[in-house]
């Protein structure tokens, strides 16, 4: 039998398999990249377990637990245990501290199904302390730089070019502006901020000890970073990437149309898919009616409702570039262009995408 282990490095550094038999109330709230919430209790059967022992103690909770989860139910939930534990036998199980409901899986994997199937000891709140440390300790010990630009000058190409980029946008489903939102959820910001420190474990587990990241702000779409590592990219030096007007507007024509409409048609099929991209880039814009003035509104929202309209006859894109370059022109470049002004002191390096990554990647020798 593999022994309990304490190795939470390793555990992430090496993507190890997980069953989390939390209730799904607590696995929703946070979890780990890859795990799968195979519970031992359901919602309402862990709040009556809760409720007995505040009132009866430990002993009497145990035994309703028991009561609660019994019979064909028990059956069945070994059977899913059993299943992940011969389909992942290099795994772990835990539970909110790898206490009591863990010890319980084991024991019943061990006498019902002849398996034995170790736990992180420590369970949730170990790891999540652990990954927490990795963020904080990154920011204490390690370089940043970001990569600021106008918007459509494509930061996340940057990026992807980079051994040493992070992409907080990647982590949080979410490209960052008011038309930043994926067909997709976004992640709970728990599971955001352990996506970003398993990344961080990883690079730093190849001597990286310098990172890139896009020069976001505190909220990227409604995920926060965390407080320490926005506190350093307010301080940190920036690489200005820039590029044509021309090449941003395709470019946000090709995230914010193209892309995302293949995106709804794959989730949602067709028909359902094409009315929710339509409806997700008429939303997006009235996000901002405050910000851009109600004419201003009026005018980009009738040429983006003719985009649509002529997207949805014929499959044609081009039109929607009338309110990308208005979007631009208007409301997005005099914002940036703010930005870069009283960002000024901090630009140790300007140019288009090949000599900005060339430059970052020198940096990083």
């Amino acid at each position: 039998m593999r022994d309990n282990s304490a190795d939470l490095r390793e555990i992430f550094l090496g993507d190890v398999p997980m069953m989390d038999v939390r209730a799904p109330v607590e696995f929703t709230k946070g979890a780990f990249p890859g795990v799968i919430n195979l519970p031992l209790m359901n919602d309402v059967e862990r709040q009556k377990v809760g409720t007995s022992y505040k009132q009866d103690g430990q002993q009497a909770a145990i035994e309703l637990g028991h009561t609660l989860v019994s019979g064909d139910l028990k059956q069945a939930r070994i059977e899913a245990w059993a299943d992940f534990a011969r389909n992942h036998p290099e795994g772990f199980l835990y539970c909110f501290r790898g206490g009591l409901r863990s010890q319980i899986t084991q024991q019943w994997l061990k006498s019902e199904a002849g398996i034995d199937y170790p736990r992180v000891i420590g369970g949730y709140k170990a790891m999540r302390s652990f990954l927490i440390e990795v963020t904080e300790q990154a920011v204490a010990e390690c370089d940043f730089v970001l990569i600021g630009g106008l918007t459509g000058s494509g930061k996340t190409e940057v990026l992807q070019q980079l051994d040493n980029g992070l992409d907080l946008e990647g982590h949080a489903n979410h490209r960052g502006s008011s038309f930043g939102k994926h067909a997709t959820p976004q992640p709970g910001q728990i599971d955001f901020e352990n996506l970003l420190a398993v990344d961080i474990l990883k690079k730093r587990s190849r001597q990286l000890n310098q990172f890139v990241l896009e020069d976001e702000g505190r909220i990227v779409g409604s995920r926060a970073v965390p407080v320490e590592l926005y506190r350093t990219m307010q301080e940190a030096p920036l690489v200005w990437l820039e590029d044509s007007f021309e090449s941003r507007v395709e470019r946000i024509l090709k995230d914010y149309v193209t892309d995302l409409c293949a995106e709804f048609i794959a989730v949602q099929g067709v028909e359902t898919g094409f009315a929710a991209y339509a409806e997700r880039l008429q939303q997006s814009l009235s996000s901002i009616v405050r910000r851009l003035g109600g004419e201003r509104y009026q005018r980009l929202a009738a040429i983006m409702d003719s985009a649509l309209a002529e997207q949805a006859r014929s499959g044609s894109v081009d039109l929607h570039r009338g309110w990308i370059s208005g979007m631009l022109s208007e409301y997005y470049d005099p914002m940036y262009a703010y930005q870069r002004d009283s960002k000024d002191v901090r630009i140790e390096f300007a140019g288009d995408q090949q000599a900005v990554v060339e430059y970052l990647q020198q940096r990083n020798r």
